[in-house]
């Protein structure tokens, strides 16, 4: 896991570098289609991505995401219609048995079908209409890290491709280098948390998909059960379980987010909970109990490839100061398959 944690700006340089000139062209075909819906249909990290797409691509597009239910297909056969519709399956395997059923049955119903996975040769890229690769080389750890970002690389690529607004995604190879830099502080941090058993992930917006990322990897690798919130939706009756010490991990990120995340922060210091968080805000900071700090010149928008990847070293970091192997979690195996 700690390997491919630290592969990921090579890969993310690879994935733009082999993918850049398809999502351009993809981009151009795609807009003169008029797509009025996109439906994004995943599991696991995967689904984290989507979630991240989901708010890139409605605010750079102005085109309306919904994440897929699979069971809607796979257990209640219902028929869509989707004959307008940009449908794209995310899989690191391609051998989601449930997401390439929804991509057979999106075709059937006249979308056009994305396929974002990392395996050139799997069954999804024999589905889809058009396959994005992510250029990972082969994901060992059960816990996806460098699959995982591969995904939202391209959701950045194709809302560029297909929006109005240009992201400068080119910069976030470089963002990730930065963030790998914070290793060592990772490291000696953890031992506070060895014996964390519950916690509460937050994100908003950009980081939302986040919130939900770290929680699974705390859960997979490191048994600890991790609740995850919007900050918004945390005042909304779950903020009753706060008391002393209790931890809560924030993504808190300058930008359109900081002052719901001040807020709970402010909150959260009257509580005496013990607040992380993955910030490049120095006022953020300044209120939190401790902080991982990212370099000031982050844009929001840019942010959630680089703050993730301080999260999955604590992840990695703290399964190991619990006597744990984050690479063998218990009862998981690489590729799962549900219908």
């Amino acid at each position: 896991m700690l390997q491919e944690i630290a592969e990921q700006p090579e890969v993310l340089r690879r994935t733009i570098a082999a993918e850049r000139g398809k999502v351009t062209k993809l981009g151009d075909f795609l807009r003169q289609k008029d797509i009025d819906v996109i439906v994004l249909v995943a599991r696991g990290s995967s689904d984290n991505a989507a979630l991240f797409g989901r708010y890139l691509l409605e605010v750079t597009t102005g085109i309306p995401v919904s994440l897929s239910a699979p069971s809607v297909f796979t257990l209640y056969n219902a028929k869509m219609k989707l004959k307008r519709a940009l449908v794209i399956g995310v899989s690191q395997s391609g051998e989601g048995d449930d997401i390439n059923l929804v991509l057979e049955r999106a075709k059937e119903a006249g979308a056009f079908t994305l396929g974002i996975t990392n395996e050139a040769d799997s069954t999804m890229a024999k589905i889809a209409d058009e396959t994005l690769l992510i250029h990972a080389g082969r994901e060992k750890s059960v816990a996806a890290t460098k699959t995982y970002t591969g995904q939202m690389l391209h959701f950045y690529m194709l809302a560029s491709a297909i929006g109005d607004q240009r992201l400068d995604f080119h910069k976030i190879p470089d963002f990730a280098d930065q963030a790998l830099e914070l290793q060592p502080k990772v490291k000696h941090l953890v031992e506070r948390y060895a014996f964390m058993e519950n916690c509460v992930v937050v994100g908003r917006g950009m980081n939302y998909g986040n919130s939900y990322e770290l929680a699974l990897k705390l859960m997979e690798t490191c048994y600890v059960i991790a609740e995850r919130f919007s900050s918004a939706d945390f005042f909304h009756g779950p903020l009753a379980i706060v008391e002393r010490r209790f931890p809560v991990i924030l993504f808190a990120p300058a930008g359109s987010t900081r002052q719901s995340s001040v807020d709970l922060l402010n909150r959260l210091h009257e509580l005496h909970a013990d607040c992380l968080t993955i910030t490049n805000d120095a006022k953020i900071s300044e209120l939190s109990s401790r902080s991982l700090t990212m370099p000031g010149d982050i844009d929001e928008f840019l942010s959630p490839i680089p703050f993730i990847i301080p999260a999955q070293l604590f992840a990695a970091y703290l399964s190991e100061a619990k006597g744990l192997d984050p690479d063998a979690p218990r009862s998981l195996a690489k590729v799962t398959k549900t219908l």
